[in-house]
């Protein structure tokens, strides 16, 4: 067996908290909420899982960290629709497909769980859409924080309720904007 793979880190602060970025394998694998002193038990648990060494080296001047910073900032302003880092999704199958389906859910929009459970054709799958939605390792990058309870109601987000709430009224106000100068170009 061989060894683990090394996995290097930033934290960056955003109008949501602060945020560690986490790569391994040249590719952004982790968005945590939170700092990486506080967070370090779960995400060397959550390494261990998945076969990365749990001893992760602080990389700031690591260019791929640095890019995803970048698009998160331009994110944040307004500025970015879409991201375009190489990722690494580590969980099951059934996880992969529901994160595959955030990931087409247009900026500045909403799905239900229900309708996340239909596009990946597994329409009574509801709740564990929700499970898979709760263990999606790159919030904000894959945008589970479009998706809320079948009455529109925000539910569950890692970053909290508010954070879910900060982050679709960025959207909503950005695609408001980005709209109307597309119909005019």
């Amino acid at each position: 067996m061989g060894q683990p793979t090394l996995v290097r880190w930033i934290e960056i602060d955003s109008p949501v908290g602060p945020l560690v970025l986490l790569k391994a394998d040249g590719r952004l694998c982790r968005v945590e909420f939170g700092r990486m002193e506080e967070r370090r038990a779960a995400l060397t648990a959550w390494a261990a899982e998945h076969g990365l060494a749990g001893d992760f080296r602080h990389a700031p001047d690591d260019p791929l960290l640095k890019e995803a910073a970048a698009q998160l900032a331009a994110y944040f302003r307004g500025e970015r629709f879409r991201f375009e880092l190489p990722t690494a999704m580590y969980g099951t199958p059934f996880q992969k497909a529901v994160w595959a389906a955030l990931a087409a859910i247009p900026y500045g929009e909403v799905r239900s769980y229900k309708a996340v459970a239909g596009a990946i054709g597994r329409p009574s799958a509801v709740r564990a859409v929700g499970g898979a939605n709760n263990r999606n390792p790159l919030p904000i990058i894959v945008p589970c924080h479009r998706v809320v309870g079948a009455d529109g109601s925000l539910v569950g987000y890692a970053g909290g309720l508010d954070a879910k709430r900060r982050l679709l009224e960025l959207e909503r106000l950005a695609a408001n904007v980005a709209r109307p100068l597309a119909n005019v170009l």
